[in-house]
């Protein structure tokens, strides 16, 4: 137990519980993801190993509690034989989160399980400064909170009217959660303000006619944390269409981050302190 190298277990996924000699392990997942192979390890290994049960983190993370040190390499061995990687922990690049996107949900406007496996097999347990949590919604709907993360991605589209097809029948009107749309039915006109429109795309999901159109892009937000301390991710970029700005603007954000932050400090805090006009400025040198 003396020679125990704690710090190398817990970046492996292996964290400390109260009871001396017991660690909650941590499982790999992307997205969310698990087959059911890999769930039917993980039940086999809780009850073998552990005391039977699993316990799910509030980013869609597996651990199970009460492994022995004694058992670590086994525990290891007979997961990875089922299809199942310990997760990570420290500072890092953390779990990737997402929700079930647009080949599951019918808000959803982006493939958010594409883009999540595309994180994490760039970025996956990257080291840096201070952890760093990305999280992947599919729409506005924002199931996955993406302003809480320090990198969030979240699906939008820019709407474009089409006057040709349109019936004015109102229901964008109605459903438009930023109220950028007003239709006069009597007059047969339609108004609409770019500036008040949030990307949500309900306009185009609601319309009978298809009248409403436009392609889906990422809204990104940077900076968010919450723990001790709580700051929303502010967005800095218009929206992007395209995944090679969009994986370099991740690029940027990961080395400004490794270039301007303190051991042990926080993306949104390096901001705070650098200024958040530096990083801006060079986000929009990649567009």
């Amino acid at each position: 137990m003396g020679n125990v190298d704690y710090k190398e277990l817990k970046k492996g996924g292996f964290m400390r519980q109260i009871q001396k000699g017991y660690f909650s392990m941590r499982l790999k997942s992307v997205g969310g993801h698990l087959t059911a192979q890999q769930l039917k390890t993980i039940q086999e290994v809780a009850e073998k190993y552990g005391h039977g049960y699993i316990h799910l983190t509030s980013r869609q993370g597996v651990e199970i509690p009460f492994i022995n040190i004694d058992n670590v390499d086994q525990v290891k061995q007979e997961l990875a034989q089922g299809g199942v990687q310990v997760g990570v922990c420290g500072p890092r690049v953390r779990t990737i989160t997402a929700c079930q996107g647009n080949k599951i949900c019918p808000s959803g406007l982006i493939d958010t399980v594409d883009v999540a496996a595309q994180l994490e097999k760039r970025y996956g347990g990257r080291e840096l400064p201070h952890k760093f949590k990305f999280g992947v919604t599919g729409c506005c709907n924002n199931c996955l909170k993406a302003e809480e993360n320090d990198l969030g991605i979240k699906g939008g589209v820019r709407p474009a009217w089409n006057d040709k097809v349109c019936t004015f029948c109102g229901l964008c009107q109605i459903i438009c959660p930023g109220k950028a749309i007003e239709v006069n039915k009597k007059d047969k006109n339609l108004t609409f303000d770019m500036e008040k429109c949030i990307y949500c795309g309900k306009c185009l999901k609601v319309c009978p006619t298809s009248a409403w159109s436009g392609d889906p892009g990422f809204i990104v937000s940077f900076g968010g944390l919450y723990g001790n301390r709580i700051t929303v991710g502010k967005r800095l970029l218009p929206l992007i269409f395209s995944t090679d700005i969009l994986y370099k603007i991740i690029d940027a954000t990961l080395t400004f981050f490794e270039e301007n932050a303190r051991k042990g400090e926080r993306f949104a805090n390096t901001l705070d302190r650098v200024g958040w006009h530096l990083l801006e400025k060079e986000l929009k040198e990649v567009l």
